[in-house]
């Protein structure tokens, strides 16, 4: 059975942080790599953060310097450090396997940058 519960979203002001976490099955976090997606409102879903099986991680060039992803084995959970947050960030954040596996989405977690 397919898992990925999203969590960790909030109200921020420009400038702080957040860190969003996601479990995931078994069956999923120890094949895939994982990659953290966002949905802004009008916008079509982007992939903003990705990391291995083995912990190489990529970022979009919107978030780099900014996000960090990483990724506990034991505990099946990737997560998103946030920093600098941005209005623009703003979006309902999701995580999921980057590539192959079954095409299922999370309820995804609300991320909401402003003053």
């Amino acid at each position: 059975q397919v898992q990925l519960v999203e969590s960790g979203g909030g109200l921020v002001q420009p400038g702080g942080s957040l860190r969003l976490s996601c479990a995931a099955s078994e069956s999923i976090f120890s094949v895939y790599a994982m990659g953290w997606y966002r949905q802004a409102p009008g916008k079509q879903r982007e992939l903003v953060a990705a990391i291995t099986t083995g912990g190489t991680a990529n970022y979009a060039d919107s978030v780099q310097g900014r996000f960090t992803i990483s990724r506990d084995n034991a505990k099946n959970t990737v997560y998103l450090q946030m920093n600098s947050l941005k209005p623009e960030d703003t979006a309902v954040y999701y995580c999921k396997q980057v590539s192959g596996g079954p095409d299922y989405w999370g309820q995804g977690t609300q991320v909401t940058v402003s003053s």
